[in-house]
């Protein structure tokens, strides 16, 4: 996907300088746990206008980054890193890429079912009960028994409906999120699009899907794919190359999984 590997590097550029500040907010203000056993933290942060504001989940030494955004109330955000103790913390941008700490909350999950936070709604697979793509999943699901059935008929809907964007790959801004119900009525996205829309509709059914970010041997760029929970194993499925972005891939519904390097799962 052009672009996405440029968004990466920006992400990592900006996150090594980061230094801490005082805090300015409480974790009764502005993180709520109450989803926890979804694996999922939701955040409401004021973002002034005037501000480039970040939030930081750190687990071990690893860390995911992502935007809030001042028109956005609330977000939930996973918690994909295992159980254990999470560091969550609110990044403020001071000066080019350098930003500080103005709030930071320790969190502690501990899951029963690993495979909750692939079922839940979050900042870059969101979606709710009464969203066109949800509605459409339920329909073409209905009478369908098995989940393999129901991944079936979702996958085939995507890959025969969806184009790929030539366009926004081109054009895509480092804060590009995915909005699924757009994706379904203009019936185009890239890599990210369909890997959220695939993801969206599969977990609106009770199938735990990841959205996975990394590299493939079938595209030249980084990439977006899924893997999908299917008779008790994850399995590896590309809407975007079966939908015609690589002409030589196979269009089968399983991928191989060495042909697939993941760099981060949401």
């Amino acid at each position: 996907m052009k672009k996405l590997s440029s968004m990466l590097i920006a992400l990592f550029i900006v996150f090594t300088t980061v230094y801490a500040g005082s805090a300015q907010a409480s974790a009764a203000n502005w993180l709520d746990t109450s989803k926890l056993s979804q694996g999922v933290i939701t955040v409401s942060y004021d973002v002034p206008a005037d501000k480039r504001i970040k939030l930081m989940i750190a687990k071990d030494d690893s860390s995911y980054n992502y935007n809030l955004y001042s028109n956005v109330a609330s977000e939930n955000f996973p918690l994909q890193q295992g159980n254990g103790t999470y560091k969550v913390s609110v990044l403020e941008n001071t000066s080019g890429n350098k930003y500080k700490v103005v709030a930071s909350e320790s969190v502690t999950l501990q899951l029963s079912n690993p495979n909750a936070v692939y079922l839940s709604s979050v900042q870059n697979v969101k979606w709710s009960p009464s969203d066109k793509a949800v509605l459409k999943a339920t329909q073409l699901t209905a009478g369908l028994k098995t989940d393999e059935q129901k991944v079936k008929a979702i996958y085939n809907y995507i890959v025969s409906n969806v184009k790929y964007d030539y366009t926004l790959a081109s054009n895509v801004t480092t804060d590009y999120i995915p909005n699924n119900d757009n994706t379904l009525v203009t019936k185009k996205g890239i890599c990210y699009d369909y890997s959220s829309l695939f993801a969206t509709m599969l977990r609106s059914q009770g199938i735990p899907t990841k959205l996975v970010m990394g590299n493939t041997s079938y595209v030249s760029s980084y990439h977006a794919w899924n893997e999908v929970l299917l008779n008790g194993k994850w399995v590896t499925i590309d809407t975007t190359v079966d939908a015609g972005l690589a002409k030589t891939a196979a269009s089968t519904l399983v991928k191989a999984a060495d042909k697939y390097t993941a760099v981060k799962f949401y």
